[in-house]
């Protein structure tokens, strides 16, 4: 039999309103990472890699820099229909934008009919993860299941974030409950501490999915969400799936990094998804040269460490140094350094990520920190080293001492 014709489709609208000031610009999918990735990279890269390369990014909140990110980098040849196309709302239901994530995809109802997929792959564009969706999709063919949900075991303390799977003990590859964010669920029977949490991947027939979609537009009372609503529909037809994202083994990952999948969604979670990358045997190996990592071309020129004098010498330890970033005359330890910053003598980061053309003038201090695009931290001033201080100026301090401030700021001592 010929192999089922795929449309994957991207969630990418999300606000993000735990991460802000990031996301006060900038829809969440578009917050940097890493050094030279937008978050929403790595949900493409995983597709791609995986063989669909007909990609329709739903886009909403603030989209303009990713719109920009995907029209610049995400460009494929269209001699076999190839394409990442964003798409933004366009009230084609009725006078109202996006109601949830189930409403984004019904309001696009028309590409789905365009294309007329057998499957149809959803996944959201906020996770730092690799994983081969083909393999899920040959388990859910194999499964005979309508609708399939990717699930990842998490710590039970955090089950009220996510939405949690009970498996059928008697058909583990179908799903018998799902419950969305519980206060206080059960644990695996092997493994009370933990529960299966929904990764927010899916896989789904064309057909079924149109139908589920169509009906839940109509429901008086539903909040038109993929994982509030439309999980439950098909968990209540007795045909909703089950992967185990476990079972997805990509080619070139280790056993430390195989079944890595952070999500991003707190100031916290996204600097400890930055110190995986960093260190000495990541967490999460951004090098796997089989399942490559896609962030487009970069024109600046390589780094740049100068200055070998004594008490000046401009080096960086245990960080991700990016190409256009010169360290004169500065000490980095434990750091992410995005393309285009610049570190002058005397000053010193640690534990800190920097994005896009961050500026620290010299004697300056940084700990803890995060900095949004185009700061500038004047001479001899200090971030995230006098909480206090960093409140009183306006900046945001997360419970743990992370300081965060927002892009374009001129830090002053």
């Amino acid at each position: 039999m010929p192999a089922p014709k795929i449309l994957a489709i991207v969630l990418a609208g999300g606000e993000g309103k735990r991460l802000m000031p990031l996301t006060s610009a900038r829809a969440k999918p578009a917050v940097p990472f890493g050094g030279t990735y937008r978050l929403i990279d790595f949900a493409l890269s995983n597709l791609v890699n995986s063989g669909y390369l007909q990609v329709v990014v739903l886009t909403q909140y603030k989209s303009h820099s990713l719109d920009t990110h995907i029209a610049r980098t995400w460009r494929m040849s269209p001699l076999l229909g190839n394409y990442v196309a964003p798409v933004p709302a366009q009230q084609r239901r009725g006078p109202h934008w996006y109601l949830g994530s189930a409403d984004a995809i019904y309001q696009c109802f028309n590409i789905i009919e365009d294309e007329k997929p057998d499957i149809v792959v959803i996944v959201g564009a906020d996770h730092v993860y690799r994983m081969d969706f083909s393999q899920m999709v040959d388990a859910h063919v194999a499964s005979g299941a309508e609708f399939s949900v990717a699930g990842i075991r998490q710590p039970i303390s955090l089950a009220d974030q996510f939405g949690v799977i009970d498996v059928d003990p008697h058909h583990s590859g179908m799903i018998r409950a799902f419950l969305e964010k519980p206060k206080n669920p059960e644990g695996l029977p092997d493994s009370p501490h933990e529960v299966l949490a929904s990764m927010g991947n899916y896989v789904a027939n064309a057909d079924a999915l149109l139908a589920a979609l169509t009906f839940d537009s109509e429901k008086q009372g539903s909040k038109h969400d993929m994982g509030g609503d439309i999980v439950p529909y098909f968990v209540d037809k007795g045909t909703c799936g089950f992967y185990d994202f476990l079972d997805n083994d990509v080619p070139g990952s280790t056993p430390r990094d195989r079944d890595y999948w952070r999500d991003v969604g707190t100031m916290d979670s996204y600097f400890d998804a930055h110190m995986d990358l960093i260190a000495v045997e990541p967490v999460f190996n951004a090098y796997n040269d089989l399942w490559p990592l896609h962030q487009g071309l970069i024109t600046q020129p390589p780094a740049k460490f100068v200055h070998s004098d004594e008490g000046r010498l401009g080096h960086a330890a245990d960080s991700v140094v990016s190409p256009g970033v010169v360290v004169s005359g500065a000490t980095v330890t434990g750091s992410v350094l995005s393309p285009g910053v610049r570190l002058h003598s005397w000053s010193t980061v640690s534990d800190s990520i920097l994005l896009d053309d961050v500026v620290v003038s010299r004697h300056a201090q940084l700990h803890r920190a995060i900095l949004d695009k185009n700061v500038v931290v004047k001479e001899g001033a200090r971030i995230g080293i006098d909480r206090d201080h960093d409140i009183a100026r306006g900046y945001t301090v997360t419970d743990s001492g992370l300081t965060v401030v927002a892009k374009g700021t001129i830090v002053t001592p």
